[in-house]
């Protein structure tokens, strides 16, 4: 008996707590200059004019007139309206409709909400005292002191300072506008919260698109997280499944189906991890990286474990005149009045597992350089490249192309052509160095320098095989037409001998650094993700250029004497 009573003594005194939260406070009036009554028209209300002042707890509010029900424990305001809620909240409008019991409320005509350093303006406002929750619903506008957020309707949250926005949204500050459907946004911290499309746009820069992520409207720092999109004035476009973004700095980090296309000059970068810099200057892919260059109707794929784009600065120099002659400037580098000038050209890196597809041209290797300033493309890293049924390999691959094709191979330090013609013999070329040019997507002339030597199968107008022919000399030059050897020129103090193909053994049937790779070999475009085993190279002995070539390439003079050495060839070949 004695347990029953404290049960029902505690919920006696369980249930005057909960009746206290919710009495209702009073609405009191403070001040007006005339009070009268009108038991006709308005019979529960007392008439209030001039000076007007009423006050609920920490709440104040004033006008010129009001109607002031006692009973109700409400009032209607009217004619300058002023609210203050403490020190921070300040309303204003031309009515006011309020009622004490459910602390609610209602600012119309002309209404503007000051909360510190944000200003919210609309023509129909209603506001929550319990809920401290603003909200309107016609229209309205929220400035803060980075941005200005017009919508159809939105809400404000004095405490935690934030803002959700529906219907119409647009966001503007003196660098971009943004528009969606939906937005929140914090006056504080000024980050909006992306919960629907949006589409943030530099004027004459930059555009961002996004459904789900957040943007510091302050700092330009962003994370999109569905249907990112980034597309700059200069044809670059970033898109992928997350997305860190920084304007100000212009750069991006991407995870997970990242795509980053440049439609002047017509490039892909692919991969599941990336970065970019929107001026150009660098970008960035790995996992599962694809480089694409779509600038002719012949796409080139490369793949590797990672892929890199970038800016290469270099400096010029030009003619110049002085004493109405024009002078070689280069010639006078130290004079003052000499001309260079800074430029900058596009380079694409790769580092290991590179493979690389093109129709009339495949390649592996461990690393590589595409310059696009003379369209070379440096094959490091036991490199070989195909063409049809030939072979090139070398210690060191530069590849030429020219309108988008290639022009031509040369390839440096033990370096050595093969063609297969049949399962067991193959045409093969060894030398220090080789070039190996292509014509209309098919190999026509190799030329090979320095210590040559030759094995190749000399065949009947029937096509059957005469023997085998090998030759040593210092330089040789092989012709070929519909990819079969039409003719070669060796030099005067050459050396050989053609066997019978019974008289030799296969193993003198090889050169001493043959090997064969077809297994490496990209056959389509997909190819350039296979990892087969890359084929062993025998020991070669002897003199390497390849020491030699990456020591031109830290020269700028020496690079030149390269370029000249290649616009000489040419020229040679075009005149045989």
């Amino acid at each position: 008996m004695k347990k029953t009573r404290y049960i029902l003594l505690f919920a006696f005194c369980l249930l005057s707590l909960l009746m206290m939260a919710q009495q209702e406070t009073l609405v009191y009036l403070e001040h007006c200059d005339f009070l009268s009554f009108d038991e006709e028209q308005h019979p529960d209300a007392q008439l209030l004019k001039g000076n007007v002042q009423f006050r609920h707890e920490d709440a104040l509010m004033f006008c010129d007139s009001a109607y002031f029900y006692e009973k109700s424990n409400s009032l209607d305001a009217f004619g300058n309206i002023r609210f203050v809620q403490g020190d921070t909240l300040f309303g204003y409008g031309d009515v006011l409709y309020y009622d004490g019991n459910t602390k609610f409320a209602r600012l119309r005509n002309h209404v503007k909400l000051v909360h510190i350093n944000t200003i919210l303006t609309t023509e129909q406002l209603n506001y929550d005292r319990k809920q401290d929750l603003a909200y309107y619903f016609t229209g309205g506008t929220i400035e803060d002191e980075v941005n200005t957020l017009t919508s159809t309707w939105g809400q404000y949250t004095p405490p935690n300072k934030q803002a959700v926005f529906k219907t119409n949204v647009r966001l503007t500050n003196e660098n971009f506008t943004l528009t969606a459907d939906t937005l929140k946004y914090n006056t504080e911290s000024n980050i909006a919260d992306l919960v629907g499309p949006t589409e943030i746009v530099y004027q004459g820069e930059t555009t961002i698109f996004s459904t789900l992520g957040w943007y510091n409207t302050k700092t330009e720092e962003s994370k999109l997280l569905q249907d990112a999109k980034i597309v700059h004035t200069e044809g670059k476009t970033l898109t992928g499944d997350t997305i860190f973004y920084n304007k100000a700095i212009g750069y991006g980090r991407v995870v997970n189906n990242m795509v980053m296309t440049d439609s002047v000059r017509k490039l892909t970068l692919t991969g599941n991890y990336g970065e970019m810099y929107e001026d150009g200057k660098r970008g960035y892919a790995t996992d599962s990286a694809l480089f694409t260059d779509w600038s002719s109707e012949d796409y080139i794929y490369m793949h590797a474990d990672s892929l890199f784009t970038e800016e290469v600065p270099y400096r010029i120099y030009s003619l110049i005149e002085r004493d109405s002659v024009l002078i070689d400037s280069i010639l006078t580098y130290q004079t003052p009045d000499t001309l260079w000038q800074d430029t900058t050209y596009q380079q694409a890196r790769a580092f290991y597992g590179v493979r690389v597809f093109k129709s009339d041209m495949q390649a592996v290797c461990d690393s590589l350089v595409y310059n696009f300033r003379d369209s070379v493309v440096m094959l490091f890293g036991k490199p070989i490249c195909w063409n049809n049924d030939n072979q090139v390999s070398a210690d060191l691959i530069n590849i030429y192309m020219k309108d988008s094709t290639v022009d031509y191979a040369h390839g440096i330090g033990a370096a050595i052509a093969i063609k297969q013609e049949s399962f067991t013999q193959f045409d093969q070329l060894s030398g220090k160095e080789i070039f190996a040019y292509i014509r209309d997507g098919e190999m026509k002339q190799i030329d090979v320098n320095g210590n040559a030597e030759t094995v190749f199968y000399p065949r009947e107008d029937d096509g059957s095989i005469i023997g085998v022919n090998k030759t040593q000399s210092s330089y040789v030059k092989i012709y070929l037409e519909d990819q079969k050897i039409h003719h070669i020129v060796f030099t005067a103090a050459t050396s050989g001998n053609m066997y019978p193909l019974d008289s030799i053994s296969p193993g003198d049937q090889r050169l001493g650094n043959f090997f064969w790779a077809e297994q490496e070999r990209p056959m389509v475009p997909g190819d350039v993700f296979a990892r087969p085993q890359r084929a062993n190279r025998p020991k070669t002995e002897g003199l390497s250029a390849i020491d030699n070539e990456k020591k031109d390439a830290t020269e700028e003079p020496t690079t030149n004497k390269r370029r000249n050495r290649r616009n000489n060839r040419n020229n040679n070949n075009k005149k045989q």
